[in-house]
């Protein structure tokens, strides 16, 4: 019996098609056939019922189909197992982010981990931080940066790398409050506001803070973006909460609010699953992201 007669049987077994099993593996079809017809008669029974426009299992073909799995799923354990004792890292990562976490240099984070580990193929990719959550929860992220709300995501290991302040934005000439520093949200309750949608981490916590002070917010425009918030509150559009970097990188076109009561912390967390079961070459960028930001100061 052979490794290659089990990944042909397991390729037909999913594809449920001769001819679509030897186009994924990339030889003919006649010679997946020979090789699985071998792997029957050394098995003595027929594994694949042929007679009809789909191929499907046999009873023998259920039983042998998860030791033929679990034994491809070993040599290839094996191979990576090998490849780290040597340190060299093989497969693919796959990375979430939200858009808030331009503030830290994920690009440098990734050159530095590819520089290491040359042979591991790296995709990014953009979305909400509940969708990125679930996404980790998956398998569809091996890890992803999210913006934390006030309950840590489910099920899910979490470390922060940044924490500041949520704070106000309005125009640099707008009347509100005659240009007070600090406010309340009863104070700006009747505010229209600009925000982040629901399902991202500071939307989370904004909403939080109106719903502990009995109030209930007023949002009259939404982006994904904090750089379109800072720019629709400078245009004098509404007042925008947006973490205090945001706030500042935008210079001169916004007078910044801090909201003293309650007080509002925008959180990015790199989160993984806790149960350790993703691939090496995820692990390896796991530790190495944890190194390179470590727990905010």
């Amino acid at each position: 019996m052979e490794l290659r007669q089990l990944e042909y049987f397991v390729t037909v077994a999913d594809e449920r098609n001769f001819t679509r099993a030897a186009a994924k593996l990339h030889v003919t079809q006649p010679g997946v056939s020979a090789q699985i017809r071998q792997l029957e008669r050394e098995l003595g029974q027929e594994l694949l019922d042929r007679s009809g426009r789909v191929t499907r299992l046999t009873e023998a073909g259920e039983v042998v189909l998860p030791f033929a799995r679990a034994a491809l799923g070993a040599v290839a354990g094996a191979r990576l197992a090998v490849d780290e004792l040597s340190g060299l890292l093989r497969g693919h990562v796959a990375v979430g982010m939200v858009s808030q976490s331009a503030s830290l240099d994920i690009p440098e984070l990734l050159a530095g981990f590819h520089r290491h580990h040359p042979a591991i193929e790296i995709t990014l990719a953009e979305n909400s931080s509940d969708h990125l959550a679930e996404g980790v929860r998956t398998g569809t992220y091996d890890l992803a940066f999210i913006g934390l709300g006030p309950e840590p995501p489910r099920g899910l290991a979490v470390q922060v790398v940044s924490d500041e302040p949520i704070v106000a934005a309005v125009s640099a000439d707008a009347t509100l409050c005659a240009g007070a520093d600090s406010v309340s949200l009863a104070e700006i309750a009747d505010q229209s506001l600009i925000s982040l949608p629901v399902g991202t981490g500071l939307r989370a916590c904004v909403d939080a803070a109106y719903a502990s002070a009995g109030l209930h917010p007023r949002v009259g425009f939404e982006a994904s973006d904090p750089r379109t918030l800072a720019r629709l509150a400078a245009r004098g559009l509404g007042l925008a909460f947006l973490p205090a970097s945001a706030a500042r990188a935008h210079g001169d076109g916004l007078h910044v609010i801090t909201v003293s009561d309650p007080p509002m912390r925008g959180r990015l967390a790199l989160t993984w699953r806790s149960d350790a079961s993703g691939s090496p070459a995820a692990r390896a960028l796991i530790a190495h992201a944890r190194a390179e930001f470590g727990e905010p100061g």
